[in-house]
């Protein structure tokens, strides 16, 4: 499919990539993993052919549809539905031309439309952009919603819905779950295991990529290297190959040593002449193997507060949200429908309590939009309840990290000026030994943020925060712009943390590491969660077997008859049974998928010719398809038992 020889890239005077030789067959799914500024970003626009390649070449077949989200969103006027369908071009030309036919009362036009629907098998169209948008946290009430209308965070969700839309053998994801909540996280993970074709994925979170990959391409110092499965099989045998590595070097200047000394011993006597020659060649001919440079790990650290009291923060009988006065300011909590129009407070969370004391690690669940930021705000707060009470000891020290904190970093300042206005009495160089244990050493604590990436801008918002000593931490999305090796350091650091801790993350792997117990916020109510994340993907599973509901899915009213139908319960007998035995099989399916996906993982399975790996993918793609078929029959069966 994808296949790399030689292949060298810049980007400016940087050289990102150099003799990257690499070939990557249909229908594997790759993670692309590497620190930031490695290159990731760039080698996706050599592929889909926006950037040259400097040396070598890049191999794509001619007639390979690529897929890839785009960067931007158009303030369109467009329905939401609309912008996503027209992600599948020939299908939304031929719906457009139907409807164009139709209002022009062409019938020959209106014949030819539906001849070139059936031909694309477009008829589902609607209701397969109706799936996408409500996997993606869309309810249906917003699906007919101009797209002028959705905040930056959802426009990002509607490219990727319109990008999922699109019929591809290749598609390229960078950073797809950044602006996703969890319960989108996990439906994206599921649809991505269907997606038949080729899958390159840039993702800093690792139960993502375990959850997908069947290899990794591991970009590191200009080099590329491909492993069989998912991260942690990637880690595994990184370490062993290291490991390798660092024993061969250590033999082969073992042996080095030991031809020298008897090379300088001998090479000016006559009798030794030929033997030390013979050495002198053997040395000459050694591999050079390198030694293993370590990596530098990456430990950063909260310090112990000045004071924590034990009852920290108390919410009592809260209503949560916004004043009508005070308006909107967080235009990505709440989707478009959320916003109360009637010039009312508009009460996102109803009548709950939320207590923090010292300790506490808790994980905030739910759906983007539905009060987990209005929570948090209320918390700090910045939101003051619209009824009941927030208690806050006297001692107690809030660090926020909000979504757009790492926007609100004054432009054109160094981290030394930001730190400045926190401590303006503190020294220079008792803030740069403090920035440089954040990793902003040297002369980069006096540089402008305005160069800085996301991942910098984010992991200095920390620092920030950390400078205070607080004891009481909501982070809410720390993780959007950091990479996996500061992750992993957020992650220690929030372990080791002693005050009390409120996170919001679709990052599991951290949320899991730092949280002990789980509150899931979702429609208007704030309720403990029994269970840990695995229980939680679970019981999301369960939940999205149900019907969903579609501003498309559901049929147009008709007036009722003047003579009732009579019920053929014979009939509807059969179709409860048929249902039954759907619901059977789709568990079955996802049952034996999961044991694929398991045996697919294993790098064993792809020594040799590779056949049973292939043996397994193409029973994963049969089974991809008879799930969809069974998918279409249930809802189509489900809507026939609801109308009788």
């Amino acid at each position: 499919m994808l296949s790399l020889r030689n292949f060298a890239l810049r980007r400016g005077p940087n050289l990102l990539l150099s003799g990257v030789d690499v070939t990557l067959y249909d229908g594997w799914r790759v993670g692309v993993i590497g620190r930031n500024g490695c290159g990731k970003s760039s080698l996706f626009a050599a592929i889909r052919g926006e950037l040259d390649a400097d040396v070598g070449g890049l191999d794509l077949p001619a007639k390979v549809r690529l897929a890839s989200v785009a960067q931007e969103t158009p303030s369109l006027p467009d329905p939401a539905l609309e912008f996503v369908i027209g992600g599948d071009a020939p299908v939304f030309a031929a719906i457009k031309a139907e409807a164009d036919a139709c209002a022009r009362e062409d019938w020959e036009a209106v014949a030819e439309a539906h001849h070139q629907l059936e031909a694309l098998n477009g008829y589902d169209a609607e209701a397969r952009a109706g799936r996408l948008l409500h996997g993606l946290g869309f309810p249906a009430s917003t699906h007919r919603r101009p797209v002028s209308e959705f905040s930056g965070g959802w426009r990002v969700r509607l490219n990727l819905a319109r990008t999922l839309m699109t019929p591809s053998d290749m598609l390229l994801l960078d950073e797809p779950t950044n602006h996703l909540d969890l319960d989108a996280v996990l439906w994206l993970e599921q649809w991505l295991l269907k997606y038949p074709g080729t899958l390159l994925l840039i993702s800093h979170d690792r139960e993502f990529l375990d959850g997908i990959s069947t290899h990794t391409l591991h970009l590191h110092e200009g080099r590329a290297k491909l492993y069989t499965g998912d991260y942690t099989a990637f880690e595994r045998q990184r370490a062993e190959h290291l490991r390798q590595q660092q024993i061969a070097f250590e033999k082969e200047q073992a042996e080095r040593e030991h031809l020298q000394k008897f090379i300088d011993r001998f090479r000016a006597q006559a009798t030794k002449a030929t033997q030390a020659q013979s050495r002198i060649k053997r040395l000459a001919k050694l591999a050079g193997t390198e030694a293993v440079r370590a990596e530098r790990s990456l430990h950063i650290n909260f310090q112990a507060p000045a004071r924590l009291p034990f009852s920290l923060l108390r919410l009592n009988e809260v209503d949560a949200g916004y004043r009508a006065s005070a308006g909107h300011d967080d235009p990505d909590e709440e989707l478009p429908d959320a916003r109360d129009a009637s010039g009312n407070d508009a009460v996102i969370l109803h009548q709950f309590g939320f207590g923090l004391e010292a300790g506490d690690r808790v994980g905030l669940l739910g759906p983007n939009g539905a009060g987990k930021s209005t929570l948090v705000k209320t918390l700090v707060g910045a939101l003051p309840p619209l009824r009941g009470e927030r208690m806050i000891h006297n001692d107690t020290r809030i660090g926020y990290f909000a979504q757009h904190t790492v926007e609100s970093l004054d432009a054109g300042r160094s981290p030394i000026d930001h730190l400045r206005d926190l401590a303006p009495d503190a020294s220079t160089q008792e803030m740069r030994n403090f920035l440089g244990r954040w990793y902003f050493a040297g002369d980069r604590a006096f540089e402008s943020v305005d160069g800085f990436s996301g991942g910098e801008r984010a992991r200095l918002a920390l620092a920030l925060i950390a400078w205070r000593k607080p004891n009481v931490l909501l982070l809410d999305e720390p993780t959007n712009h950091l990479d996996l090796d500061m992750r992993e350091a957020l992650a220690e650091a929030l372990s080791d943390f002693d005050g009390a801790i409120v996170l919001v993350s679709h990052d599991r792997h951290l949320i899991g590491l730092v949280c002990d117990r789980y509150v899931r916020v979702a429609d208007g109510k704030v309720e403990a969660f029994a269970g840990d994340l695995d229980d939680y993907a679970v019981w999301l599973r369960s939940r999205n077997n149900r019907p969903i509901e579609s501003a498309v899915a559901k049929p147009v009213a008709k007036p009722p008859s003047p003579v009732p139908k009579p019920i053929d319960d014979k009939a509807t007998r059969r179709q409860r049974s048929r249902l039954q035995q759907v619901e059977a099989r789709l568990a079955e399916i996802d049952a034996r998928n999961a044991e694929l996906a398991t045996h697919l993982a294993d790098p064993a399975i792809y020594s040799g010719d590779g056949s049973e790996a292939a043996r397994l993918a193409q029973r994963q793609s049969v089974l991809a398809a008879e799930r969809e078929a069974l998918e279409a029959e249930w809802l189509g069966l489900y809507d026939s038992l609801e109308v009788s």
